[in-house]
């Protein structure tokens, strides 16, 4: 996802430069547009540097001594398009009232106009200025409009006086933010423990066993749960993928090494999310040399720990949720896996069906736990992660804190 952060002029500029990376914390792109005035206060090098995204600063950007580049003239246009949400923090009164107004005389003005995304503004300026009528007409037509207000705090001012105004706490504006981008916070203060991937058995030091799982279903959760406010721990085996930036990522390439992983991590998390896909066996005394090819070879398998039960086994109140990849008598399996784990719910996916679960962005699975049967219809990975989130937080709701 893409939000465009509108910076406006006045002492709590430098505060969005938080913003920015609260906004990435949360695996969110973040390009932002400063106002004439918001340049007196920070340089635009500041937030380009924060962001790695180009940061606007006027309708026509041009090399010294040459026209304006003709995209440029659009670029409101295109940025409109291409975000999923328009917050502008800090908002000054003048900035408000042109949104009121519709008077679109510089980028961002002209951005609000054009694009269909929600919006959020968080004014912050004098307090006079805030509590003056013309303001506050302004402020309650835009919420008519549907723009989410972020109130202003109350205390010491930069002016020298004490009252409403001062820009609202960098987490609750982001808070607001994710919220207008549909994500809610109910994972705030919960911290998931994920795992994600394949894992590698060594056979000789240039080969091994391995599966197609792409990591791509755990990245999804990983991310998904890092915007609902959760802290998330994620054990990952070997992927192309990059990982959420705001995630604690432990690197792993064996299943011992998963359940090495796991275990050590496990008293800190309070909901597992087990999503790799970890092998059964391994080979038992790998050599420590390259296997020449001379005919037929065999070898030796023996299991691998059983991690979702050793989990359960060691949970102290922990939600466990658990996936299950299935070719024939797949909820019939599922349902004998939820019991035997002991887990809170179970997702489950038929492998055998092409185009969804490995090796795709696209999914059909089955939740299940004690008491319900959720079917979600293909869809993509991303929406599957949020449908199992949500199913998480239901079951948060149901059991006592520390009782899961």
């Amino acid at each position: 996802m893409k939000v465009a952060l509108g910076v406006c002029g006045g002492i709590a500029a430098y505060k969005a430069a938080e913003i920015v990376r609260l906004l990435q914390d949360r695996g969110i792109r973040v390009q932002v547009i400063m106002t004439d005035s918001a340049q007196e206060f920070v340089r635009p090098l500041t937030f380009a540097a924060l962001s790695g995204e180009k940061v606007i600063t006027g309708m026509f950007s041009r090399e010294a001594g040459t026209e304006p580049n003709i995209d440029s003239a659009i670029e409101h246009i295109a940025v409109a398009q291409s975000i999923d949400a328009l917050l502008v923090a800090p908002a000054t009164a003048d900035v408000v009232a042109k949104f009121t107004q519709g008077i679109a005389d510089d980028f961002l003005t002209t951005l609000y106009l054009a694009t269909t995304a929600p919006v959020v503004v968080a004014p912050a300026m004098n307090v006079n200025m805030w509590e003056h009528p013309a303001t506050q007409e302004n402020l309650a037509i835009l919420r008519k409009r549907g723009v989410k207000i972020v109130e202003p705090g109350s205390g010491y001012l930069a002016c020298g006086m004490t009252g409403p105004g001062r820009l609202a706490e960098n987490e609750a504006i982001v808070a607001a933010a994710l919220e207008a981008l549909g994500s809610s916070q109910d994972l705030a203060g919960e911290t998931v423990l994920i795992t994600a991937g394949p894992t590698r058995e060594k056979i000789d030091p240039v080969r091994y066993l391995s599966n197609r799982s792409s990591g791509r279903m755990g990245y999804a959760l990983a991310e998904a749960a890092l915007r609902r406010g959760a802290r998330v721990l994620l054990v990952t085996g070997p992927t192309s993928l990059k990982p959420p930036s705001a995630a604690e990522v432990i690197q792993i390439q064996s299943a011992a090494e998963m359940t090495d992983a796991v275990l050590r991590l496990l008293p800190e998390a309070t909901i597992v999310i087990k999503a790799a896909a970890v092998a059964d066996y391994t080979v038992a005394n790998p050599p420590d040399h390259k296997v020449k090819r001379s005919g037929p070879l065999k070898l030796e398998l023996t299991p691998t720990a059983d991690i979702l039960a050793e989990i359960s086994r060691r949970k102290q109140g922990q939600i466990v949720i658990g996936f299950a990849a299935e070719t024939e008598n797949v909820v019939e399996n599922a349902r004998k896996k939820l019991a035997s784990k002991s887990l809170h719910a179970i997702v489950v996916n038929d492998v055998s069906k092409e185009g969804v679960g490995f090796d795709t962005d696209r999914n059909a699975v089955t939740i299940l736990t004690t008491s319900e049967t959720i079917a979600v219809p293909e869809t993509t990975k991303w929406d599957v992660a949020q449908r199992v989130l949500d199913c998480v937080a239901q079951l948060k709701e149901r059991e006592p804190a520390g009782k899961h």
